[in-house]
């Protein structure tokens, strides 16, 4: 074994938290966090306002959702096949740059479907059908079904968003004004010609900054890449690099931060889906390998949160009209001092969250 500096799974979890903005309020913007962040998972359309109000200081939905109004933002399928909140510009880049990996793969996946379907003539007629206006994937796939009557539905709609480059437009999205999936082009959206795909190099470097330290492993459990090695061995001088307990080469940015293993760690309430959570292939920084698995229901994640930097339990609201029921579910016991900042964290995210004039009701447990 070589002589690398070796770091605790209880140090590479503060510094993942410092860069993911969860040790402290961050006094960034939400588009300039969504930007350092690479994106927010937004399978549900909540989960990146509370992502957000995790993470900024005096953060407002409204904020964020008029952001997505005046399209600086916007929701796509991009990393790991999966819907993310981005900024324009990282909108078309990290989409480009996993079209040919990841966003393929899936579309082999349903080859069989697709059997007699010219994809070429697929990807024209789609473009033009939801540059007319946007339309729900059910339109799009009654339009497709009617070119190839004998494919596969599901096959024809999947090919559509792999071989297109297209945005869910609002409402869909907006803060307590959501509406149904509707669909249109990067280009149609944004106003003129794409960008090219983000570099792949400079995406390791932005995703060390926001998730690091971290394996070559990690990052494609990120992305949903493969083969990124020859990236991280390009930037290696540029690199700082370090072990896990485990033995385990990690990456990072030499001057990016790496607190103490020490450094208090408040309470933070996460949505369902959080970056946090899905973006290393090694957890353990932040789930203790005895809670894996418990933030999920078959494929269905839950809301959890935090306690001295790791997880600790999970939080559920119910919301009815004038009223908002956020109640707390820790896996284990826990102290009376952490019972009081959980409940003073959770107190400061109902603030934010519920609508103005509504009353709001904290559960914990005694």
């Amino acid at each position: 074994m070589d002589s690398l500096p070796t770091v605790s799974r209880r140090a590479l979890g503060r510094a993942t938290l410092a860069r993911q903005l969860l040790l402290r309020p961050s006094p960034l913007g939400p588009e300039e966090a969504v930007h350092h962040l690479v994106g927010l998972q937004a399978q549900n359309t909540k989960p990146p306002y509370y992502a957000l109000a995790a993470r900024l200081d005096g953060f407002r939905p409204e904020r964020l959702s008029a952001l997505m109004e005046s399209r600086a933002v916007a929701r796509i399928v991009s990393l790991r096949s999966t819907v993310h909140t981005h900024t324009a510009g990282d909108a078309v880049a990290l989409r480009r740059l996993v079209q040919a990996g990841a966003v393929e793969r899936e579309l082999k996946a349903f080859r069989k479907g697709l059997a007699g379907v010219d994809l070429d003539r697929l990807t024209v007629l789609s473009t033009a059908y939801v540059e007319e206006r946007p339309r729900t994937p059910k339109e799009l796939r009654d339009r497709l079904l009617r070119e190839w009557p004998d494919a596969d539905p599901l096959a024809l709609t999947v090919a559509a968003r792999c071989l297109l480059l297209m945005v869910q437009v609002t409402p869909r999205g907006l803060w307590r004004r959501s509406g149904q999936v509707a669909l249109t082009t990067t280009g149609e959206w944004f106003g003129g010609p794409d960008g090219e795909a983000a570099a792949i190099d400079e995406t390791v470097l932005r995703y060390l900054g926001a998730f690091g330290p971290a394996s070559v492993k990690d990052m494609q459990t990120w992305c949903g890449l493969t083969r990124l090695r020859p990236a991280f061995e390009r930037l290696r001088p540029r690199l700082l690099v370090l072990r896990d307990e485990r033995g385990t080469e990690l990456f990072d940015l030499p001057d990016a931060p790496r607190p103490d293993a020490a450094t208090p760690a408040p309470p933070r309430l996460l949505p369902e889906f959080d970056n946090l959570l899905l973006s290393h292939a090694d957890r353990t920084r932040i789930v203790p390998a005895e809670l894996k698995g418990r933030t999920w229901t078959g494929n269905q994640a839950h809301r959890v949160f935090l306690l001295d930097g790791t997880l600790a339990g999970l939080w559920y609201l119910e919301e009815a009209k004038g009223r908002t029921t956020l109640t707390v579910e820790p896996f284990g016991r826990i102290t009376r001092a952490d019972r009081a900042a959980l409940a003073d964290e959770a107190e400061r995210i109902l603030r934010l969250t519920v609508p103005d004039g509504d009353a709001y009701d904290l559960v914990l447990p005694s």
